[in-house]
């Protein structure tokens, strides 16, 4: 059974931080590209962050200099953190592995941006 399981969502202020975890298990992990999404209410889910197989990373152009997406192979997990957040960035964040064998996702996680 493949599960993709989210953690470290929460509260921030504007200007501050957070970091996501997930965690797969179920998959060789390794061989799966990795990836962060996130729906705000009443918008269209946008991916948000990638990390490949070999280690090929891509951002949304409105994280980039603020979001890195990380993976630990080992941990079979893929990690998010988030510096500089802004009230844009409140959404539900889910984790994507994906690769020509499988497409899986996890329920996600609420991060709320707010002073």
């Amino acid at each position: 059974q493949v599960q993709l399981v989210e953690s470290g969502g929460g509260s921030a202020q504007p200007g501050g931080s957070l970091r996501l975890s997930c965690t797969a298990s179920g998959i060789p992990f390794r061989l799966y590209d990795m990836s962060w999404y996130r729906q705000a209410p009443g918008k269209e889910r946008e991916l948000v962050a990638t990390v490949s197989i070999g280690g090929n990373i891509n951002y949304a152009d409105s994280v980039k200099g603020r979001f890195t997406v990380s993976r630990d192979n080992a941990k079979n997990t893929v990690f998010l953190q988030m510096n500089s957040m802004k009230p844009d960035d409140t959404a539900v964040y889910s984790c994507n592995a994906k690769n020509l064998r499988g497409n899986y996702w996890g329920k996600g996680t609420l991060v709320t941006v707010s002073s």
